[in-house]
Parts: structure tokens; C-alpha cells; sequence
């Protein structure tokens, strides 16, 4: 009789254990792996090239669409794969344009800034009749590489490749290199002076904005410096007003004004989600 137990003893052991071990794998938490992009196979320029019996514009179109389509995967950006597929688009026709988008969208501002900045600069040397390569290479050399006297020759380029842009361009490599004094003062003598020897008067209208934004930042600081004098530290700019320094404040031709930040007066700048930060 005691040997009809002993299967029933075994089975209900093993319910036990199995019992235990679900319960403790149900307190662990809960592990997701995470997709990973693999690496992917990018054929040389020269090879490509004799797959496509010579003909390097067929080769970097269809090389674009393939990098295009298969570049992301899961939400994923694969990195590695897309700065060799976008250079050997580069080596075989430069000019692509659909490659240079690509690079300075995905490239560039995804982290990889010399790799898609290598595109950039092939395309500005390329496509000698278009000035949006000028226009990104030029904002992604001052505002990743800090180098403005890059980015003003090469936005310089681009201002004379599109007489429709020309203005916009000069007056943004303007403002960059008026952005680099630390005195206000410095930063309004070289607007001023740029202003007056402009000869083309839209950039001239733009700039002359910029000039009449500067002295209004500087009569509030100058006001400023007179009420703290008197009254002790500034706590909002309608003291100025309150107190007969100024009989209102400076209007701002952008319409962005003036704030008082910290104790400070400074330029109300347009703020872009995310890039707040960046430096």
C-alpha cells in the first residue's frame, strides 16, 4: 500500500518546485531586449561602379534609395552603416543631392558632425549653383565646430550662388561673428559698421534692425546702472519707467523685447525645444 503513494509523493513534489519556481520568476523584473541594428554590408565605390556598367549617377542613385530604406530599423538609427553608405555616395557623384540632406539630417545632427560635414563640404564643392549645402555646412560649422570664420566664408559662398538668399546669408554670418564680443558695446560698433557698408538694402533693413535691437538693450543698461545707484538692485524693468529714467521701454524691431534675468538685462532670444542647452 505504501508504494501507491510514492508517484502521487513525486508528482506532488514536482508541482511544488515547478509551484516555487514560477513564483520566484515572477518577482524578477521584467528584462526587454532591446533591437539591435547589426551592421550592414556597404559595397565599394569602385566596385559599385563596375556592377552598374560605369555609370556612378545610376550607381549613387540606388545606393541613396538602399541606405534611405534600410538605414533605420525598429526606430534605430544604424550609425556605423549609414556614414560608409553616404561616403561611398559622395566618392561616386558628389552632387547628389538626396545624399546631402540625408547626411546632415542624419549624420550631422545625429551625432556623427565630421562624417556628415564630409558630405556637406563635397556637395558645396560640387553643386557650385546651389546654396543650401553652403547654408548647412556654414550653421554647423559655428554651431558644432565654433569655428565662425569657416562658417562665415562658406555662408559668404553660398550668398553668392542665390541672389534671393544673399541678404539672409550675409546677415546670419553677420550676427554670428557679432555674437562672439562679450561687450555689447563692441558687438554695436561692428553691427553699425557693417550696416553702413552694406551695399544691398535689404541687408541693410536687416541689419539696421539688429543695430536699433542693441541700443535699446544698452539704454536699459545704462538706465539700470542709474537706478541701482539710487535704489538698490532692479527687480523689474517698469522701475526704469516708475522711477522717470526712460518714458517707456525700447521698442525691439523683432518684437522679441528685453528681460531681466539674475540681475541682468539681456536680448528675449526665440528659444527651439532642445537646443536651449547646446553650446
Amino acid at each position: 500500500m505504501r508504494t501507491s503513494y510514492v508517484p502521487l509523493s513525486l508528482a506532488l513534489l514536482g508541482f511544488a518546485a515547478f509551484a516555487g519556481i514560477a513564483f520566484w520568476r515572477a518577482q524578477q523584473p521584467l528584462l526587454v531586449e532591446q533591437p539591435q541594428v547589426q551592421g550592414r554590408v556597404v559595397i565599394a565605390a569602385p566596385i559599385l561602379l563596375a556592377l552598374y556598367g560605369g555609370d556612378r549617377f545610376l550607381a549613387a542613385d540606388l545606393e541613396t534609395m538602399r541606405l534611405a530604406a534600410t538605414g533605420m530599423q525598429d526606430g534605430q538609427t544604424d550609425a556605423n552603416y549609414l556614414i560608409r553608405a553616404q561616403q561611398v555616395v559622395a566618392q561616386l557623384n558628389a552632387c547628389h543631392e538626396d545624399n546631402y540632406y540625408l547626411a546632415n539630417g542624419l549624420l550631422t545632427w545625429g551625432g556623427a558632425v565630421d562624417e556628415g560635414n564630409q558630405v556637406l563640404r563635397a556637395a558645396v564643392q560640387c553643386r557650385t549653383w546651389d546654396f543650401i549645402p553652403a547654408f548647412f555646412y556654414g550653421v554647423n560649422q559655428a554651431f558644432f565646430q565654433h569655428d565662425i570664420a569657416e562658417a562665415q566664408r562658406v555662408l559668404e559662398l553660398g550668398a553668392q550662388r542665390s541672389s534671393a538668399n544673399a541678404a539672409g546669408l550675409r546677415k546670419l554670418a553677420v550676427m554670428l561673428r557679432a555674437e562672439t564680443f562679450a561687450d555689447e558695446q563692441l558687438a554695436l560698433d561692428y553691427l553699425t559698421q557693417q550696416r553702413d557698408a552694406a551695399s544691398d538694402p535689404k541687408l541693410r533693413g536687416m541689419l539696421d534692425k539688429r543695430v536699433v535691437r542693441l541700443q535699446g538693450l544698452l539704454a536699459l543698461r545704462e538706465a539700470q546702472r542709474r537706478f541701482e545707484a539710487k535704489n538698490g538692485a532692479l527687480t523689474s524693468l517698469e522701475q526704469l519707467i516708475d522711477s522717470g529714467l526712460l518714458p517707456a521701454l525700447p521698442d525691439d524691431p523683432l518684437r522679441l523685447g528685453y528681460e531681466l534675468r539674475e540681475g541682468r538685462i539681456i536680448l528675449k532670444k526665440m528659444k527651439i525645444a532642445g537646443m536651449e542647452d547646446q553650446s
